[in-house]
This record gives C-alpha cells, sequence and structure tokens, in this order.
C-alpha cells in the first residue's frame, strides 16, 4: 500500500486537484487498491472549503469529480501517515517541513520533481491558469508513477 498525500497552499486549487487526477489515473490503471490517496494544506486560511470553482470546472472538463473535498491543513501526524508527500511548489515543501519539523525519512517533494523538468506548479488562484496547472500536474503524477514502476515498488497490474 502507498499512502500519498499532495499539498499546496491552501488544499482548494493545485492539490485536490492532483488528488483526484491521481484517484482516477490509478484506478484506469486497475491499481486503486495499492493507495491511499489525499490532499492537505499548509495554511489554515481555506480550511472546509470546498475545491475552488475554476479548479473544479477544470478536472470535470477531463470528467474528474471532485464532489464532496473539503479542505483541511496539514498536521505533523500527516508525517506518519503518509508514505510520499508531494508539494505543488517550493514553499510548499518548507512550510510541510516546518510543520513535520524536518524529514529525516526523506519522503517530501515536489509534483514535479519527478518529471524530466522539475519545478513549481505555478498557483492558477492567482495565475487564473488552470489548464496549465493541469497538465503540469499530469506531467508529475505520470512521473511519480514511473519512479514506483522503476524502483520496484509498484507493479503494473495483470490481466485475466
Amino acid at each position: 500500500m502507498h499512502n500519498v498525500l499532495f499539498v499546496c497552499l491552501g488544499n482548494i486549487c493545485r492539490s485536490p486537484m492532483a488528488e483526484f487526477m491521481f484517484k482516477e489515473k490509478v484506478a484506469q490503471m486497475g491499481l486503486a487498491e495499492e493507495f491511499t490517496i489525499a490532499s492537505a494544506g499548509t495554511s489554515s486560511e481555506e480550511e472546509g472549503n470546498p475545491v475552488y470553482p475554476p479548479a473544479r470546472a477544470e478536472l470535470a472538463r477531463h470528467g474528474i469529480s471532485c464532489t464532496g473535498k473539503r479542505a483541511r491543513k496539514l498536521t505533523s501526524a500527516d508525517y506518519t501517515k503518509f508514505d510520499h508527500i508531494l508539494a505543488a511548489e517550493s514553499r510548499n515543501v518548507n512550510a510541510a517541513l516546518r510543520i513535520f519539523g524536518g524529514d529525516p525519512e526523506k519522503k517530501v517533494f515536489r509534483i514535479l520533481d519527478f518529471s524530466d523538468r522539475p519545478r513549481d506548479i505555478s498557483d492558477p488562484w492567482w495565475t487564473g491558469d488552470f489548464a496549465t496547472a493541469y497538465r503540469d500536474i499530469e506531467e508529475g503524477i505520470d512521473g511519480f508513477l514511473r519512479s514506483l514502476f522503476r524502483s520496484g515498488k509498484l507493479s503494473p497490474k495483470k490481466s485475466g
């Protein structure tokens, strides 16, 4: 079982997009039972709020629902609960490390650290560019899955 937590600032745009995109991707691959997937924000300012409407609309354009998701704040206990903690950008990594008190098990990364072009995912709440955020998240989660397969931590689902 792989416990994956996606993190951004408020948990209303990038991290819930990543959560539901990743859930959809592993379900399509027949690997949903291999994962526990969630998301959280490093700030409490959006706590309890639903996914931001333009983020929800971008997911819907791709046939992905995030119904029922409410923002929650990252806690120090999340470090123990999750094996992989994937943040949208460097400042989210730094904030998570402050909340966790460090990363002794080396499980905190940016989502796009698993891509061929490691970088931050721009915050679409500010840019208004939810399509680019979607593409960047997709690039990162695809790279993350490849890394799990390459490392032998995940095997493709056998059909038949």
